[in-house]
């Protein structure tokens, strides 16, 4: 039995990477970084709680102690860093602490890698967001795109990023990075776009709110499902060697266009309802995203099952029910 561990296994690519590696027989291991209100650690990841597989253990990717302690005790053949601060906007407003977390946090697990378990293989979550508005002359971003961040959570996976690449050729360790695109599920953080605009349209058409707030309506992402990038994580892992990988559908979006989709599909006037706030803009904006994975897809044979639109219709659907549920 393969013995994987992830790190923040109980956000949304964590709990669906859990999932997956549980179907294939893994014992898998996750690092829970301990929360006050112990409810919010583990709700992602009612599906598979309680599995015979599946260890959680208290740990936290700044304090390198507790992590040499979780990898004695699992030994695994696999680990999938995901723990980070990982929204945008955020790290504008805690950018040294989005540098430790989401930075050092990688440099410390590739340290107690390194000294406890250096056989393993290591897929580091890195992020379209190293680009920045760095952009190839036929409109996409590769693995060979030039990095230059405009945001500290950029900057600090940019580091993560060239450590992860310094390991690998210092230490002949397998570590590779997924350069993974927007994605998204009804797991996500409602304070990310995609999953906003779903919510809120849904209370709108429920008659629970008046209005969408929004940023740059003008921004365009690559958006995909996470199920379909935790899969190629593990495609990753499975290459003889280690290596850098885009991962993206190729396909961009405007928020304009994501916000017309989920109110057509409601049958709302986008006019009435959607207003913008400075509120929601960052400092340094990041315009355009489009992602190449034309290597990717040659390496593994990785293809997407989702489209934009069955992924938006699934996390409508999400909240629709959710309200009926909480309304009685």
């Amino acid at each position: 039995m393969k013995k994987a561990l992830i790190t923040g296994i109980n956000g949304q690519d964590g709990s669906y990477l859990a999932e997956f590696l549980l179907e294939k027989g893994y014992e898998v291991w996750g690092i829970l970084k301990r929360n006050s209100v112990a409810e919010n650690q583990t709700y992602r990841l009612d599906a598979v709680y309680g599995h015979p597989n599946l260890k959680l253990e208290y740990a936290d990717i700044l304090d390198l102690a507790s992590l040499v302690r979780v990898l004695q005790q699992s030994q695994p053949d696999e680990i999938y860093h995901l723990a980070a601060q990982s929204h945008v906007r955020i790290s504008f407003d805690q950018p040294i602490y989005t540098a430790q977390a989401t930075g050092i946090g990688a440099l410390n697990l590739l340290e107690a890698m390194r000294l406890i378990c250096p056989q393993a293989r290591m897929y580091q979550a890195s992020s379209s967001e190293m680009f920045g508005n760095s952009i190839d002359a036929d409109g996409f971003q590769r693995e060979n795109t030039p990095l230059q961040p405009v945001s500290p959570y950029a900057c600090a996976k940019v580091f993560a990023y060239n450590i992860c690449r310094n390991y690998r050729n210092s230490y002949n360790m397998y570590v590779s990075n997924g350069i993974l695109f927007n994605h998204e599920s009804p797991r996500r953080g409602t304070n990310f776009v995609t999953n906003k605009v779903a919510k809120e349209a849904v209370k709108i058409k429920l008659g629970l709110s008046k209005e969408l707030v929004l940023g740059n309506l003008d921004s365009t992402r690559d958006w995909g499902h996470a199920k379909d990038f935790v899969k190629a994580m593990w495609m990753i892992l499975q290459q003889p060697t280690s290596d850098d990988y885009v991962c993206s559908t190729g396909k961009s979006r405007s928020v304009k266009d994501l916000v017309d989709y989920v109110f057509g599909k409601l049958n709302l006037d986008v006019q009435q309802y959607v207003k913008t706030s400075e509120r929601y803009l960052r400092p340094e904006e990041l315009h355009h995203l489009r992602g190449d994975c034309s290597k990717l897809k040659r390496a593994t044979g990785w293809e997407p099952d989702y489209t934009f639109e069955q992924m938006m219709d699934e996390m409508v659907d999400y909240w629709f029910a959710y309200y009926k549920n909480h309304s009685k």
